[in-house]
């Protein structure tokens, strides 16, 4: 009977020791919205520096997202969250999509969507534990609404 209980404890023990490690994993999530109202993990939007900014643009009948590829470097860099804009300068509705579903999988994967209209900018923060622990070196982002549209990378030094 002893021995049962011991197991017994020690099973949930485990159990309640997973629960704390998936949330540590999941430190504040990645928020959106724009430059006034945002924040992520207490820090607003407008206190924070943009690391990247990725644009919608048309080149003749090519619908991209610009820059192709982004490069964001840990290693010089305090442990702030992490702050992207995103901004449609195309004359039609787009969609962009972050993720790290490509090359990681598990719970944890990071990927956000949104959409903007013709000419909106919106922010989005995500802390860097998150970018750490639930996504890989390389990020891809592209537009959800429209596969046939080109995308890029955001490769992450860590």
């Amino acid at each position: 009977m002893g021995k049962t209980m011991l197991s017994v404890l020690f099973g949930l023990g485990m159990i309640v020791a997973g629960a704390s490690a998936a949330h540590a994993l999941q430190a504040g999530g990645v928020e959106v919205g724009d430059l006034e109202t945002g924040s992520v993990v207490g820090q607003p939007f407008k206190e924070l520096e943009v690391d990247a900014s990725f644009y919608a643009i048309e080149i003749g009948n090519l619908k991209t997202w610009y820059p192709p590829t982004t490069v964001i470097d840990f290693k010089n860099r305090p442990g702030a969250p992490v702050l992207l804009k995103v901004t449609n300068n195309s004359t039609g509705e787009h969609g962009f999509q972050l993720t790290a579903a490509v090359n990681q999988s598990g719970p944890w994967t990071l990927n956000t969507t949104l959409v903007l209209k013709p000419g909106e900018t919106q922010y989005i923060g995500v802390p860097t534990s998150d970018l750490f622990y639930a996504a890989g070196n390389v990020l891809t982002y592209r537009c959800h609404l429209h596969p046939a549209h080109v995308g890029g990378k955001l490769l992450m030094i860590k």
